[in-house]
């Protein structure tokens, strides 16, 4: 009951600080965790794969940019409006997202991260050539915002509102019994399957899930950067999303947001030369071996609970001393 409610007070106290940030800080920090937001979307959909079902994607970024690239080109080429504009971009890579687990979840392992990697290559190839509709290397520009968001920080509030909305979904998707299904498929697949579970739907309806929450983040990123290009779907952007969900820690949709945050923080902030880009990446790297892969969430967790433990244990060891020391003076009187 108690964690419940730590847990509870929390997420209200993270929603409030979200709430103030408009007001705590200037326009660019504004805008940064509005990235943050935007990408930590991308991040807690890889996660669910990657995290809770075992399956690491390479290709999520190819089905963000599917959206960010519909979305985009209806918003700069046709005169329908954005409320319509942006969830026909989340259902295009929802359908995307099921076309591609289709074939991948025939795989698994390093297989499956092949697949899927291929697949957001495809992607990015049909980007780079299809120049009459995506704009080739110049990509897609001058895409607007709605009048209703157009200050920096109304549309941070909107980002705000759909983050809090759908990372409220995928915790309930994780902890459902769906999601405990997916857990079981990470740990014993052919277990699972013996069980009687159709592990096969199971898995397709998870990737498809995982796409439509990641085309909701691209629908963001659109409005967010005002430009959509092959830079969006690279593999490069995969490697970003899985980065961020090994440094915040797999199997905690928070910790995604967390890796989110490193990520895209340390990018615009401290990445201003090629140096301290790849001194950066060492760090993080270093980072996530200190942590043993489990990520800084969940590293920070399990330093806690050794620290606590070494603290008993030097414990247990003085009053052993004292112990000892004791029974010896009353051997010696004796």
């Amino acid at each position: 009951m108690f964690r419940r409610w730590a847990k509870l007070i929390f997420v209200l106290a993270l929603l409030a600080i979200g709430l103030a940030v408009p007001y705590l800080v200037e326009r660019f920090y504004v805008n940064l965790v509005s990235e943050v937001m935007i990408y930590g979307l991308l991040a807690m959909s890889i996660d669910i794969l990657a995290g809770y079902t075992g399956l690491t994607s390479m290709g999520h970024a190819g089905i963000f940019g599917v959206s960010a690239y519909v979305a985009g080109y209806l918003l700069t080429k046709s005169s329908i409006p954005a409320f319509a504009a942006l969830p026909i971009g989340v259902l295009a890579s929802t359908i995307a997202a099921a076309l591609f687990a289709v074939i991948a979840i025939r795989t698994s392992g390093v297989y499956f991260l092949m697949v899927t990697l291929a697949e957001g290559m495809i992607v990015w190839g049909i980007a780079y050539r299809w120049a009459s509709v995506t704009g080739a290397e110049n990509g897609i520009r001058g895409i607007t915002r709605p009048d209703f968001i157009l200050a920096y920080w109304q549309f941070y509030y909107f980002v705000l509102f759909v983050f809090v909305v759908v990372a409220a979904v995928m915790y309930r998707l994780v902890n459902s019994p769906f999601g405990l299904t997916l857990k079981g498929i990470r740990e014993s697949e052919s277990r699972m399957r013996t069980l009687g579970y159709n592990t096969a739907l199971h898995k397709f309806i998870g990737f498809t899930a995982t796409g439509l929450f990641a085309g909701i983040g691209g629908a963001l990123y659109a409005l967010y950067n005002g430009f959509v290009s092959p830079s969006t779907v690279e593999f490069a952007r995969s490697a970003e999303g899985v980065l961020m969900v090994i440094v915040g820690g797999a199997g905690t949709l928070f910790g995604a947001v967390v890796g989110a945050g490193v990520t895209v923080t340390g990018t615009a902030t401290v990445c201003g030369t090629a140096t301290v880009c790849r001194t950066a990446t060492v760090c993080g790297t270093r980072t996530v071996s200190l942590t043993g892969g489990a990520g800084v969430a969940a590293g920070a967790q399990a330093t806690a609970r050794a620290s606590k433990t070494a603290k008993i244990g030097k414990l247990a060891k003085r009053l052993a001393f004292i112990s000892n020391s004791s029974f010896g003076m009353w051997s010696a009187h004796d």
